[in-house]
């Protein structure tokens, strides 16, 4: 049979010739006969099978029988189960079977939770006949047996550790433990204040060792103190023994006049600590020597008497009372004993040894903990004395420096009154007096306040600290005469808030102050070294050079050629962690601006009045009208009356260039606003022109004394060509100009505008062609002026 599965290869059948290629179709005869060698083989096939069922029929015959007996015992099984689901689905027994077990379930579940009711009933009354012995306890003044069953309790009862799905009988049962431990709390801590009394007007602190209280008789303190220890309150008994001991103890013995010492007593029944004069009245803690033996005096005691020598019992006490003596011993002793001179520091190396050695103490006592570092208060602040010292002086310096800027009046010397030597040119006592510095950065000298002066003195002592002292210390008086030089500007200007906003000399006296410290910022690293030097030079000039302008010039870049020099000079004083940090250039802009803004306020509120003065003129109009020219003449005296105030309150205190540069511009804007309103007028009186030229001549004539203020140097008006002024005042030149023009001639006005003459005082060719208008009526000759004004090419 295996061959009849055999794969029929359909080359097989063909000749060999037909597969000669593979890839040509078969022809039709070739088809015809691979369809009958099919056939034949297909009948070949057959017959095979056929014979093969045959020969084993038995085989097959045997194979049926099988398959049919497998069938008949299916049915039988099927039949069965049939059965079984009948008499199940008659009689549910398996309900049954479910109902028994959850019986069952439920009981079990029953019987559990009767057994943990019934260990639940013996815990509580196990913990009510322990919380009835701690009763027994108290009533019987077992103290100690108390003390122990109620820690043990806390911990059975989780107090503190409360949980709402517990019963409430534990509730129950906390609070009776909460009403037996309040109960041993008032009760210990009652003993504790028999067991210390403090005699304040005897100085004396007793420590009883027998106590009775009410009908409590026979206890021991230190019993009571194991009870406390045990309870959990040890910390909470012995709070108010140390507050009362820093109180009637330690704080007088700390902060009294003259220095005390400690008597000890100490018998059977009770231990005694007496506060009692020292026997040396003039000893005076110096050095802390003293002041430390009798802490630690009073320590020990404590240590003996009140601990009973137990570690535990003196850490809860150093942590009571260690942050408050420490704080006391630090604000009474060692900050008053840092040193206010760097040159005391290294004397400060006993009292830090004596510190030092005083905690170590502390610690061999258990009083402050050996490992925490925190404890080590006084030694951190002890070897920390170099920032303290910093901070010492910089809080001095800074309320000396405040002090003096708040104390100031900004008076003016009376040599810078009208009546004083600046205004009798007495040239000696200007250069003598106090109050006049020299400018590191400019040639010239200016008056300042005394508040400056003194700040800055104290700021050059500062610096000259900070190249005497450590790095640390250094930073410190870097900061500090920084903060200074910027008190200048946080106080000052509020304190002479009034006087900036008027026109005064106290304002000017502050431009200058501005003006000083910008200039000494700028020296601050180097000023102290030259201040020899620069004396000595000042000294010699003084003697024997007459001052001249060109010369302080000379003078003035020199002293500031020998400063920048010797900048990097001054710099290797400076410590070296600090040489490349510290620097004041940034302070220097702002008093600067400072400065120039004062100044600049104060012109614009002399402009804002001159400009009132000139309104009241009315523009000039019909000034040919008597009453309107009183009015206008009034206007005129009024500009030149603040013009002379204002040229005897800036010129003595101003610097000659900043003053002529400020009344310049005044000048300027009071010229061109008058010239302005009249070149306006639109119909100007011939009787109008002269009484126009007469009130610009009377203001000209009434300001000589200030144009004279104005030369440079120590010329006066005749040595200072009136051109010269008209270069820094334009507008002068044109009102003068305009004087002229008031009375000439209608040709001369026309060929003065073709010569260009009027181009050069500022005129333009409007107001020109409206001036020709307003005075001269219409005729052929204006028509023929006007043409050629405007034909006029420059």
């Amino acid at each position: 049979m295996e061959s009849l599965f055999d794969t029929i290869n359909v080359r097989d059948l063909l000749s060999a010739q037909d597969l000669s290629d593979p890839s040509s179709p078969l022809s039709a005869p070739d088809l015809r006969l691979l369809i009958q060698r099919l056939e034949s083989q297909s009948l070949q096939i057959r017959s095979q099978v056929q014979s093969y069922l045959v020969s084993h029929r038995d085989d097959f015959a045997r194979l049926f029988s099988l398959c049919n007996d497998a069938v008949s015992q299916t049915r039988g099984v099927s039949d069965d189960v049939a059965s079984i689901l009948r008499l199940l689905s008659d009689r549910p027994i398996d309900a049954e079977v479910r109902e028994v077990v959850a019986e069952m379930r439920a009981k079990r579940e029953e019987l559990r939770v009767k057994r943990e009711l019934l260990g639940l009933v013996g815990t509580v009354v196990a913990l009510n006949q322990r919380l009835e012995s701690v009763r027994e306890a108290l009533k019987s003044e077992r103290f100690e047996f108390a003390a122990r069953g109620l820690k043990e309790l806390k911990v059975a009862l989780r107090v503190g550790d409360e949980d709402d799905r517990e019963p409430l009988v534990y509730g129950l049962l906390r609070k009776e433990w909460s009403r037996c431990f309040e109960e041993i709390q008032e009760v210990l801590v009652k003993f504790m204040e028999k067991a210390v009394r403090f005699d304040g007007d005897l100085n004396r602190v007793e420590v009883k060792y027998h106590l009775e209280v009410e009908s409590v008789n026979g206890i021991q303190l230190q019993t009571v103190l194991e009870a406390m220890d045990v309870v959990g309150i040890l910390e909470y008994g012995l709070a108010k023994v140390a507050d009362l001991m820093i109180k009637y103890v330690i704080t007088p013995f700390v902060n009294h006049d003259r220095p005390r010492s400690f008597l000890e007593e100490l018998n059977q029944e009770s231990a005694v600590l007496k506060i009692v004069p020292s026997p040396d009245s003039k000893f005076e803690y110096l050095d802390g020597e003293f002041l430390y033996s009798g802490i630690l005096l009073f320590i020990k005691f404590i240590y003996r008497s009140i601990c009973f020598q137990k570690s535990s019992w003196m850490r809860c006490f150093g942590r009571l009372t260690w942050p408050r003596i420490s704080e006391l011993i630090i604000s009474s002793f060692l900050s008053k004993v840092v040193p206010t001179d760097a040159s005391k520091l290294p004397d400060f190396q006993k009292i830090i040894k004596c510190t030092s050695e005083f905690e170590t103490a502390l610690k061999e006592l258990m009083y402050i903990s050996a490992s925490d570092d925190k404890d080590n208060r006084l030694s951190n602040f002890a070897e920390n004395v170099e920032v303290h010292f910093a901070f010492k002086k910089k809080t001095e310096i800074l309320a000396k420096a405040r002090n003096l800027l708040l104390e100031c009046d900004f008076s003016i010397p009376q040599e810078y009154t009208k009546d004083g030597s600046i205004w009798k040119n007495d040239e000696t006592s200007v250069q003598s007096s106090s109050h006049v510095v020299d400018l590191l950065f400019l040639s010239e000298r200016c008056l300042v306040s005394k508040a400056a002066k003194q700040l800055m003195e104290l700021v050059h002592q500062t610096l000259q600290d900070v190249c005497l002292s450590s790095a640390r210390v250094a930073l410190e008086f870097y900061c500090t005469a920084r903060d200074a030089v910027l008190l200048y500007e946080v106080v000052v200007p509020v304190k002479l808030e009034r006087q900036l906003n008027g026109i005064n000399q106290v304002a000017v006296l502050m431009h200058n102050d501005c003006l000083y410290l910008s200039q000494e910022i700028l020296g601050f690293a180097f000023e102290h070294l030259l201040k020899k030097k620069i004396t000595g030079i000042n000294a010699k000039v003084k003697a024997n050079i007459q001052c001249k302008p060109c010369l302080f010039s000379i003078i003035g870049f020199f002293l500031g050629s020998c400063i920048w020099m010797l900048f990097f000079q001054y710099r290797t004083d400076f410590p070296s962690s600090m040489k490349e940090h510290a620097v004041f250039v940034d302070l220097a802009p702002r008093f600067q601006l400072l400065a120039e803004e004062i100044l600049q306020r104060q012109v614009h509120l002399v402009i804002y009045n001159l400009k009132e003065a000139i309104d009241g003129a009315d523009g000039f109009q019909n000034t040919h009208q008597m009453k309107q020219f009183e009015s206008a003449k009034f206007s005129i005296d009024q500009v030149v009356f603040i013009l002379e105030k204002v040229h005897i309150i800036w010129e003595p205190l101003l610097l000659p260039s900043t003053y002529r540069k400020s009344m310049c511009t005044v000048l300027e804007s009071v010229f061109s606003r008058i010239a302005r309103d009249i070149l306006l007028l639109d119909d100007i009186a011939a009787e109008e022109t002269l009484q126009l030229q007469r009130l610009i001549h009377l203001m000209l004539e009434n300001l000589s004394s200030l144009f004279e203020s104005l030369a440079p140097g120590e010329q006066n008006l005749h040595e200072f060509p009136a051109e010269s002024l008209e270069d820094f005042i334009p507008s002068l030149r044109k009102i003068r100009k305009l004087s002229e023009l008031l009375d000439m001639p209608l040709k001369s006005i026309t060929a003065s505008w073709e010569n260009k003459e009027l181009l050069s005082c500022g005129f333009t060719i409007t107001e020109v062609e409206d001036f020709i208008k307003a005075i001269f009526t219409d005729s052929p000759l204006r028509k023929d002026c006007l043409w050629r004004i405007q034909n006029t090419s420059f």
